[in-house]
């Protein structure tokens, strides 16, 4: 086994009780076989696989009911389409607040365990959904089931690592950190996003001609035995990757009585208690004190309530105006996903550029990363007032899924800078950042669906599309200006930013 080892600074005079008593360093040697940068390649991608097949089930098994729900309704006796809709919004939440309570435990345990743990738990509680008998037992085993799939959310990249067209943002690194170097991750990170960004368009699809032409209970059923096969793979090609866990195990294999070892990892100070406090504590606290974390949280969060606002009301459109069955009606779901690619792909192209441009031969500026919010916080409400009037009049399917597709477009974009604009702002406290964003994401892709039905019931779709767009418009052109004029002295004015 290759490692490294080396004795402490010790002062020559000490005694040798004194020297053997100083804990050995361990880390990990240039070609050191047990560091995951030096698996085989075939191992890496393996694990990659399994990591992205996760993330792309988990946003898939959110999205799979929405053209089921009035089928779920009908056959559960639900009371109302609030209550049906539900059965979406419950495994969103706990989706999203699910790296809450597991983050934490990835660095106690590990990565690969939390990755099992969270697959394992899903795939119980989504199969019993295909068996539940009334619409309290679907709604918890929702909950339960969304709360196992945060695992690979946690363990895999989407909070830890963000792409913006090679330039790599790491905190608390993922899986894909572990494994490739920052020469080698562009690809990987541009495959594995590939599953959250067409896992809800995909799943909308599938979950569509599931009720078209067998039992939405299959919806639960097939999800499941993906996640079943995705387990089993799992247990075949994952290996811890986590260089602190690996780390600690080979110290808990070396160390005796007589010979103490440490890693460069051990923090004796920080106990889970402590961990928890952070993960969970600290984004509330930037929550509230942070203007600039108010504001793109806010807009964030916003848009991603009415990314969820369409995805449960999308079929209902193509249903009601344009009399499709439940199978064709789905399809349209891909202009969502189309739009949330070109989106991540503008933004790739075009944020180091501009803001390499901008940062000349000076010191960049976090300011420098929200450039593309600018014309994504105007299209984003155009593609709303789009989608909504051209749907509402009956024009040619192709018109409602452009101006949707330019709605998720410039969604994805600002998602982006919103996210790379906090990495950079917020360098030591970047996750806690995030977090903050995420847990007001959490509750409007809970809480928009819910009165999406109502809402479309009462002023249709041109006139309720309009008053979302009309507060898209208040919240979002103002962000990018305010963070413009005003970011560098909010981010003096703080005790968490750069200033």
């Amino acid at each position: 086994m290759s490692q490294t080892v080396s004795r402490p600074n010790v002062d020559l005079t000490s005694n040798k009780a004194d020297l053997e008593s100083q804990p050995t360093l361990i880390t990990f040697s240039e070609n050191d076989p047990e560091n995951p940068l030096n698996w085989p390649r075939s191992r890496k991608w393996a694990i990659t696989l399994v990591v992205s097949l996760s993330v792309f089930l988990m946003p898939l098994s959110s999205s799979i009911v929405a053209p089921e729900l009035s089928t779920i309704r009908d056959d559960l006796r639900m009371g109302s389409s609030l209550e049906a809709v539900l059965v979406l919004s419950t495994f969103v939440l706990t989706y999203c607040l699910g790296p809450l309570i597991l983050g934490p435990l990835s660095e106690i345990y590990g990565r690969v365990v939390v990755l099992h743990f969270g697959n394992s738990f899903y795939l119980v509680f989504n199969l019993v959904c295909g068996f539940a008998r009334n619409k309290g037992e679907l709604l918890a085993f929702r909950v339960l089931a969304g709360f196992g799939g945060a695992g690979g959310l946690v363990v895999s990249s989407p909070v830890c690592v963000i792409l913006i067209h090679g330039l790599t943002y790491q905190v608390g690194a993922g899986i894909i950190s572990d494994c490739f170097s920052k020469e080698e991750r562009g690809w990987v990170i541009a495959i594995y996003n590939l599953g959250p960004v067409f896992g809800p368009s995909i799943g909308a699809v599938i979950g569509g001609f599931i009720t078209q032409y067998t039992t939405w209970r299959w919806a639960f059923w097939a999800t499941s035995i993906f996640d079943g096969a995705l387990i089993i793979l799992g247990l075949i090609v994952m290996k811890e990757t986590y260089p602190p866990i690996i780390l600690a195990r080979r110290k808990q294999k070396l160390s005796t009585p007589n010979q103490l070892y440490t890693t460069p990892y051990e923090k004796p100070d920080q106990t889970p208690t402590q961990l928890y406090r952070n993960s969970l504590l600290r984004p509330l606290h930037l929550l509230r004190v942070q203007p600039i974390i108010q504001l793109l949280a806010l807009f964030y969060a916003y848009l991603y309530g009415l990314m969820y606002l369409v995805l449960s009301t999308f079929t209902t459109l193509w249903q009601e105006k344009y009399h499709l069955n439940t199978g064709p009606s789905s399809l349209h779901y891909l202009a969502l996903g189309i739009g949330y690619f070109l989106g991540s792909q503008i933004c790739g192209l075009l944020a180091d550029p501009i803001y390499k441009t901008l940062k000349g031969p000076d010191t960049g500026k976090p300011e420098y990363r929200i450039i593309l919010m600018f014309p994504a916080s105007v299209l984003a409400p155009i593609g709303l007032l789009w989608y909504g009037w051209a749907g509402q009049t009956v024009t040619h399917w192709i018109v409602p899924d452009l101006g949707i597709a330019l709605f998720a477009a410039a969604a994805m974009v600002s998602f982006q800078c919103t996210t790379a604009y906090l990495y950079e702002a917020f360098t030591l406290y970047a996750a806690s950042a995030t977090g903050a964003v995420y847990i007001l994401r959490a509750l409007t892709g809970f809480g928009f669906p819910l009165f999406g039905p109502a809402m479309y019931r009462s002023l249709d779709f041109d006139w309720g599309t309009t008053v979302v767009a009309l507060v898209a418009v208040v919240l979002g052109v103002p962000a990018p200006v305010v963070l413009w004029r005003f970011g560098a002295r909010l981010r003096a004015r703080s005790d968490f930013a750069v200033g």
